[in-house]
Formats: structure tokens, sequence, C-alpha cells
């Protein structure tokens, strides 16, 4: 049996990140992850300028930037409504969305886990691998019964964090329920290397056909690739050769940089998914509190995973910190911030998805109406400052029915 100020389970990103914070504030810090290796899993692996403000607050930033970390600057969006050389010309300077911030910031993700998981371990925290996590016990005496080299142990302490993705115990345990919207397209992953002749510090999305694509270099010659089609075609990039077939579908008119692309070498696994929201209203119980994916996940399609992870462990720390010993913390303004930032974000995605993510004539035709728009007034694309300068900073008519149908042309059946 063990006594600790706080157990984390889960030695993910945001797991890893708030044993570091914590340890380095003084406090005897818990840290339970189950893998042995960090896998790629297909994570995200771009943290958007306002969630890079994150990371500096928390004081990471300096390590995931000697880890490997890697930032973008310009961004295109291609569309097969528009001349290759017109989305060039009207490229996007990242590095205007946070202060002091060059653009998004990239690392993969299992360099990214296995660095803030030993800076934990550097900071202070008890960190061990490998465990079985078998019983977490809420309320007035929070505990976690685990197995760790074949032996089971006990720990206590005044607060469990749940920071072990989106299967969370934590969550189960704190019977906290994750509501979640209905998916709205196929979405995969694959990275990609010896991908030559592509500015290495310039990411791209666009659209043509039916297949929509992103695309957000690594550094060298890596570059994270992610695509999306229509729900009615699962199996569209199954088999052995799956992942020859997706970076096949990168070759567009309107995009033909691309070509780069699907010249490379597959360095990793394909993996296809739903993309969709989700919530947990309340992140926290009597005992525990849930950040990161535990908590609930905005749409893949905005890449803001880790963003979103560093909010929450920086609000979740910061109310730690200034609770006073023997104190109860009171979460209710990490729940009210939480609620907010996700609906706005989820807002955004649907509309995103809307404009990305749908195929054939009339969706040709809303993108055709949404560039030319936006074009001639750049607050009609304002849904998107979101995404790279944080949903706070965006004004909150435009996460309404009214900025939707403007965007849109039409009333959004999500609104």
């Amino acid at each position: 049996m063990s006594r600790h100020d706080l157990i984390v389970v889960g030695g993910g990103l945001a797991g890893s990140a708030l044993a570091s914070v914590m340890a380095r504030a003084g406090r005897d810090v818990l840290l339970l992850e189950k893998s042995t290796v960090y896998e790629d899993r297909v994570r995200g692996e771009w943290i958007a300028p306002w969630g890079v403000t994150e990371v500096k607050r928390v004081g990471l930033y300096d390590t995931l930037m000697a880890a490997g970390g890697h930032h973008l600057t310009s961004h295109v969006t291609y569309d097969e409504t528009l001349a290759p050389a017109e989305a060039e010309a009207h490229a996007i300077d990242l590095g205007i969305f946070a202060a002091d911030v060059a653009g998004p910031l990239c690392l993969r993700h299992p360099v990214h886990c296995q660095t803030l998981f030993d800076k934990a371990g550097q900071d202070g925290a008890t960190t061990l691998r490998g465990v079985e996590v078998r019983e977490v016990r809420l309320g007035a005496e929070p505990s976690v019964t685990y197995v760790h080299d074949s032996v089971e142990h006990t720990a206590h302490a005044p607060l469990v964090v749940g920071a072990e993705g989106r299967q969370s115990m934590v969550r189960r345990v704190a019977e906290r329920t994750l509501l979640q919207d209905k998916p709205h397209h196929w979405f995969a992953g694959l990275l990609v290397d010896e991908v030559h002749a592509w500015d290495q510090r310039r990411q791209a999305i666009g659209t043509e056909d039916d297949f929509a694509f992103l695309a957000f270099p690594q550094g060298g010659t890596r570059v994270r690739v992610y695509g999306g089609w229509a729900l009615d075609q699962a199996k569209r990039f199954a088999g052995a050769d799956g992942a020859d077939k997706f970076l096949a579908a990168f070759r567009m008119k309107s995009a033909p940089g691309n070509e780069a692309i699907a010249k490379g070498r597959p360095a990793g696994p394909l993996y296809a998914y739903y993309n969709n929201c989700s919530i947990v209203d309340v992140p926290y119980a009597p005992g525990g509190v849930l950040v990161g994916d535990a908590a609930g996940w905005n749409d893949p399609i905005l890449g803001l995973g880790q963003s979103i992870t560093y909010r929450d462990v920086r609000t979740v720390t910061d109310i730690l910190k200034d609770t006073a010993s023997g104190a109860t913390p009171d979460f209710r303004p990490y729940e009210e911030e939480r609620r907010e930032r996700m609906r706005r974000l989820r807002f955004t995605a649907h509309i995103q998805a809307t404009l990305d993510m749908e195929f054939g004539e009339t969706a040709k035709a809303r993108r055709h109406r949404y560039h030319e728009l936006s074009a001639a007034d750049p607050t009609v694309g304002m849904h998107a400052a979101a995404v790279l300068g944080g949903p706070d900073i965006v004004p909150p008519e435009v996460f309404t029915t009214a900025h939707a149908a403007r965007v849109l042309g039409e009333t959004p059946a999500f609104a």
C-alpha cells in the first residue's frame, strides 16, 4: 500500500504532461501506463498555434523541440474548383495566430509520448510501465489497484486523474456518460517517408472528386497524411494493398504537388476510423478528474486533439496548484470552460466536415461559393480562426446557425 498526492492513470500525452507539471510543483505523483512501448496508433501529430501556447504555459515547449519538434509556417487549401496557382497565391501565414509561435508544432506521436513520460520521471514523478489497472475507486477515499511486475499493489491519493484515452476506466467508475455525434465520414491516417519535392514548412488540405486530404510535414522527408471519404465506402482502402491505394488517391489535378506524397513510402500503419465529436458534460467527480480524450474529443477533421489536451492539462494543473493542502479542488471553472470550448469546436468541425468531406456536384458548388465569398470577405471564414488561434478568440456569433448558413449557403442540419 502506498500514498501519494496524485495518481494519474494513463501515461500518454495528457497523463505524462500533467504528471510532469505537478511533480515540478512539488507534489508526490504516481503515473501508471499500460504499454511498455509507445506504438504508432495514427494519433494526431499536429499542435495548433493556440495549443503551442498551452505547451509553453506548462513549461514543456523546450522539451518537445529538443525531441525533434518541427514548426509549420504556411497553409494552402486546394480544391477542384480552384487552379493550383490561385490556391497557392492565397497561402496563409501560420505565424499570425499566436504570439511568439511560428506556427503549428509537429512531433511523431510515439516520440512525443515517450518524451513526456521520461520528463515526468525526471521531474520527480514515480513512473511505472507495463501496468494492469484492476480497480479504480473514487469518492471519499480514492485508490487504484494495479499489477506491476506480477505483484498487485493498491495506491491511495486524494485525487485520481483519468488520462487513459477514449476507453477510460476512470470515466466509467465516475459514471460519466460519453455523448457522441453520429459519424459523418471515414477518415484514415498514414505516416509517409521519402516524400521529396515537398516544402517541409507547408501544410495543405484539399478536396477533389470523392476524396479529401490533409498533409502535415514532420521534417526531413516524412509527412503525416490523412484522407476522408464517404461512409458508404467502408472497404475502399482495405486489404494488403490498402496503403498503396490510399496514397494513389492523393494524386489530384487541383494539387499537383501531391504526386510527391503518392510516390512516398508507407512508414507506419494505415488506420481508418469514423469521424465524430464526443463530450463528457461534467469532466470530474468526487475524487477524480478527466483530461484529454478521457473527457471527450473533437472531430479529428480539425486535428485539435493535442491542443485540447494541453489546454486541459494547463487548466487542471492551475486549479490543483492553487488548491491548499487538504482542501478539495474546485473543478467547476474547468467544467465551464471546457464545455464551451468543446461546443465551439464541435460547431466548427461540423462546418468544416460539410465543406471538406462531402462530395458530388452539390458539395462542389458549395465549396466554390465559399471560396469566392471568403476571398471577398474574410469574416465568412472566421470559424477557421478557431482552429488555429483558439475557440476563445473568435466572436461568439460565429458559432451560430446564422454564421453556418452564411458559410454553407443553407441552414445546416446540425445547427
